[in-house]
């Protein structure tokens, strides 16, 4: 499980955010996930406790949004989930599509008290 490990980065990019920007006191952390992203949501949920335990974001709320893997067909210019549609296009069942999202791993937002 990496996941952890990418934890206690984001924990140091949000500490250093917070130094530079005079933010004293965190209430919650929102990150986006994308469906197709190697970073697992119920495992950064598991690790989030033990990622910020002892530092300033101690007390804070996680919040995951889920991005959808999406696809454009290259046929028919249809967007379609892709996991969703097992990577065919439910519009012309072609197999030839160019990823929109779904690989995302961002801090979406630092909300602070």
């Amino acid at each position: 499980m990496h996941e952890i490990g990418v934890m206690i980065e984001v924990v140091k990019v949000v500490e250093n955010f917070a130094k530079d920007n005079g933010v004293s006191k965190i209430e919650k952390l929102v990150l986006q996930i994308g469906e197709l992203s190697s970073m697992v949501p119920r495992y950064i949920e598991a690790c989030y406790p033990a990622a910020v335990d002892g530092t300033m974001l101690q007390d804070t709320k996680l919040e995951i949004e889920v991005m959808p893997g999406n696809g454009i067909c290259k046929r028919c210019n249809k967007v379609f989930n892709i996991i969703e549609n097992s990577s065919k296009c439910p519009h012309c069942k072609s197999e030839k599509w160019e990823l929109l999202s779904g690989r995302e791993f961002t801090i979406k937002e630092i909300v602070a008290c």
